[in-house]
């Protein structure tokens, strides 16, 4: 059985790419898939794009060419959730697409043809990925027992959109109105609902964590190049390295 590794960003991958046993790279869709093994798992190894259509084309080719068992994706995200600061990691309980609006002949959010808004993430693997994250981050791992402050690490909702949300007063409308419709969101970013859409129809199972690098706010540029290469780059490698041992 071949897990998937999608990663949101190049830096997230490259340590992982780098541990890849046997490796072969496979052009597809326009895309670099690299396929080996990592801890003694098969595993296809890819970048998402940005954005939900270049991550769902992603997705589709990882089901349809590869037939991958499971997709495991790793990014970084902007926190909205009360206490979900900026190290933390979020892994998906569901996802939602914050953009999606066919009102009035769907309910804001719910997803056409679905009858839903919100898409659970596969519950066996991502209990496996929520205890891999929390080995890593605050258990007895050490990986990063150097630093000074103690991360989180939190499980629930996370909304997706293609669109970069990066300053105080949108993170805030976002989060209200998600939160008077009984959706109370952790954090934001660009692409898991779309690969969570995608699990569903094909029934593949679908976890995900993301590395909260800002608090969505305005100062959301600031020192990201340094966030992926020195924390989100290093969390990816060893947590899905956790996962894979756990599976």
């Amino acid at each position: 059985m071949t897990t998937a590794i999608l990663s949101a960003l190049p830096e997230e991958q490259a340590g992982l790419v780098h541990a890849l046993a046997h490796p072969q790279r496979i052009t597809r869709a326009g895309r670099s898939f690299w396929r080996g093994e990592l801890h003694g798992r098969s595993v296809v190894l890819a970048l998402s794009g940005i954005g939900k259509v270049a991550a769902a084309t992603t997705a589709t080719a990882l089901v349809e060419h590869f037939g991958v068992a499971r997709i495991v994706f790793t990014g970084v995200a902007g926190g909205l959730g009360d206490g979900v600061n900026v190290g933390d990691v979020v892994v998906a309980q569901s996802y939602l697409q914050h953009d999606m609006d066919a009102s009035p002949l769907f309910p804001r959010w719910e997803l056409p043809g679905y009858a839903r808004a919100v898409l659970e993430c596969d519950a066996p693997l991502s209990a496996l990925l929520l205890i891999a994250a929390r080995d890593c981050l605050i258990g007895g791992s050490g990986h990063f027992s150097s630093q000074s402050e103690v991360r989180s690490v939190h499980q629930g909702l996370i909304a997706s959109g293609d669109r970069f949300v990066s300053s105080a007063q949108e993170s805030q409308r976002l989060r209200d109105a998600l939160r008077a419709a009984g959706h109370e969101v952790l954090a934001v970013e660009m692409e898991g609902a779309a690969v969570a859409q995608v699990c569903l129809d094909y029934n593949v199972p679908f976890a995900a964590m993301r590395t909260i690098s800002d608090r969505a706010d305005d100062t959301a540029h600031v020192d990201f190049p340094q966030f992926i290469q020195t924390v989100a780059s290093r969390y990816a490698e060893h947590i899905v390295g956790k996962l894979l041992q756990l599976l």
